[in-house]
């Protein structure tokens, strides 16, 4: 039976069904509400209307924001209204179904793991660039949560010191220089110092409005600035890399997130440079790097397979 994969993000909530082979039957969209009890109304709704098209039998929730080990409380979610708040429990009451819930990374790196990019690996990592970079790590076939359910943020490895600060606290993480936030600061960087005439037109003279997706578009068009933006990106992604394979090992890395969408653009330079700066470079196998297979669907298909898997 098909079962319900939700992905409730800072800005929007997608709702589908997902039959057992991952295929997408039919999905609903709407805006992020801003209070809980509004929030969990929109995914009554929404299980409401899909549970009326054919027969459900659980429903699965991909939320961003601090997971509980157990996974049955939303801790923290600093884009949604949760606090310390026992969701599934929640929502299986108003909807008479099971309800099991993830952290959208890791539903959208079991999505990858059982059906796309790595389907097999025995150490398997998703690598989400979004505006940030989320990570989910799969060991043996089961995801790695950490002992208190927040692993692994490696989004937030410090690879410059006392460099760019992040809205977590620290300064130099990795995704300030990696991630579509990132490529955005650094193509404003660049054009205080070089031709940028794409870059320029695109944000209407107002570097304070560049975002990613400009500078994607920019260097497609083969502006200076945006193609040294993407370089730079491509480098620091192979940086970060090569730090989280010396730490795990995996035998398979899967890049995804909005970010991937450009991926042409800077994998090819990440990929090169990633096998020089690994530790023993030249003289151990490397991890296969690949996209990932879901682009945005896979946290609603990766809720929706963990949905199936508590009913058999």
């Amino acid at each position: 039976m098909a079962t319900i994969g939700i992905d409730i993000g800072g800005t929007s909530v997608r709702a589908a069904i997902v039959s057992s082979d991952g295929e997408v039957l039919t999905s609903l969209r709407d805006r992020t509400p801003r209070t809980e009890r509004e929030t969990e109304d929109l995914l009554v709704t929404l299980i409401g209307k899909l549970s009326a098209t054919m027969p459900i039998s659980a429903a699965g929730l991909a939320v961003a924001g601090f997971i509980s080990a157990d996974r049955q409380r939303v801790m923290f979610a600093p884009h949604l209204a949760w606090r310390d708040a026992d969701v599934p429990r929640r929502i299986s009451e108003r909807v008479g179904l099971p309800v099991v819930m993830e952290h959208d990374v890791n539903a959208a790196a079991w999505a990858e793991y059982r059906l796309g990019a790595a389907a097999g690996s025995p150490i398997a990592l998703l690598i989400a660039l979004g505006t940030g970079i989320g990570a989910g790590l799969i060991i043996d076939g089961r995801l790695y949560r950490g002992a208190f359910g927040v692993a692994p943020e490696l989004g937030h490895l410090t690879v410059v010191p006392g460099g760019r600060p992040c809205p977590c606290g620290k300064k130099g993480c990795w995704e300030r220089y990696c991630s579509g936030t990132a490529l955005a600061d650094t193509a404003r960087e660049f054009m205080a110092t070089g031709e940028a005439p794409v870059l320029w037109r695109l944000c209407e003279g107002d570097p304070a409005a560049l975002t990613g997706t400009m500078v994607a578009i920019a260097a497609t068009e083969q502006d200076p600035a945006a193609l040294a933006a993407m370089d730079d990106l491509g480098r620091w992604l192979a940086t970060g890399l090569s730090l989280v394979t010396d730490v795990l090992d995996p035998e398979a890395i899967v890049i995804g997130g909005g970010v991937s969408s450009a991926a042409g653009m800077f994998l090819p330079l990440a990929v090169s440079q990633f096998g020089t700066l690994i530790t023993g470079a030249g003289h151990r196998p490397l991890p296969r790097i690949e996209l990932a297979r879901f682009g945005d669907r896979a946290a609603v298909i990766g809720a929706a397979l963990q949905a199936a898997a508590v009913t058999g």
